[in-house]
């Protein structure tokens, strides 16, 4: 009998990996409208780091004529306001503020939602019961009219917008991560850990909630999108901090005048629009880079 060297014994063996088996960014890739929507939150991004950089003015300043139309004039492509402040330095610095409520507002809610999620998933029976009537009771009223009320008790600023968004945002959360952990806690590696003798604490952080951090980070993607809008519209409303400047409070100061310069209102609300897409966009391509089972539809 012909014995077989090591040398063909090792090229008929598979790959200890599948070569056709695919990374999360080359799934998350394989979703052009993904790769569109980071493409438009990097510059995004980039309006919030080099914003005071780009802004020729102050955008609270009177540096022209009111109601100056886009291109009017050298050094004020987009035109001015009612007050002749200038709408560029306005949607540039209006960015971080916008972003700054949104992003602070979902962390905030994450930690409230993934908490309560946790422990009403982990622990079942009356905890579970007490807790998702509670979560009900939150979602039994009208987000933004909630919000709407919350920020009209207290003075508006920026930490009463990003507390009453965190407040009506979190029920969602607390159920997609009760969700999570009803079906983990069942797994066997969560009765090993306990067998092993881990503290609760540790089964909930350590082994449970990195299982179920994908649909938390596609989630709170989404949450993002959804607290632009939100403080878009309470600035919209007037409630939005009357000392800086924001997208929204942009759109609001422009309602009146949209017939006489339509200019006020489009282009903070094209920046709205465009950024808010981008996120939900961005959350599709991270539902399919996360989402291995994608991996079965591919050869």
């Amino acid at each position: 009998m012909t014995a077989i060297s090591e040398p063909a014994l090792a090229a008929d063996t598979p790959p200890a990996k599948n070569k056709h088996r695919s990374t999360f960014w080359s799934r998350f890739c394989r979703n052009r409208g993904a790769l569109l929507g980071l493409a438009i939150l990097l510059l995004v991004a980039l309006l919030v780091c080099f914003g005071p950089l780009l802004a020729a003015h102050n955008p609270w300043d009177m540096v022209e004529q009111p109601f100056l139309p886009p291109m009017e004039r050298e050094g004020f492509a987009m035109g001015t306001d009612t007050m002749g402040r200038d709408i560029l330095s306005g949607l540039v610095l209006g960015a971080r503020i916008s972003l700054l409520i949104a992003v602070i507002s979902t962390l905030v809610s994450l930690l409230i939602g993934v908490g309560i999620g946790a422990i009403s998933g982990y622990f079942g029976g009356w905890v579970d019961a007490s807790l998702m009537r509670f979560t009900e009771m939150f979602q039994s009223v009208p987000s933004f009219a909630l919000a709407l009320v919350l920020v009209a008790i207290f003075e508006p600023s920026v930490n009463s917008i990003i507390v009453a968004i965190a407040l009506v945002s979190w029920p969602p959360v607390a159920r997609l991560v009760r969700g999570e952990f009803l079906t983990l806690r069942q797994r066997d590696f969560v009765a090993a850990a306990q067998l092993a003798g881990q503290s609760t604490p540790r089964i909930i952080l350590a082994q449970i909630l990195p299982n179920a951090a994908s649909s938390i980070v596609v989630m709170a993607s989404l949450m993002v999108a959804t607290a632009i809008l939100l403080e878009s519209s309470l600035s919209f409303m007037g409630l939005g901090d009357p000392n800086l400047m924001s997208w929204g409070y942009m759109i609001g100061s422009a309602r009146t005048v949209l017939r006489q310069a339509w200019w006020m209102a489009v282009f903070p609300g094209v920046a709205i629009l465009l950024t808010v897409l981008a996120f939900n966009l961005v959350g599709e391509g991270l539902n399919d880079g996360l989402n291995a089972r994608q991996d079965g539809k591919t050869k």
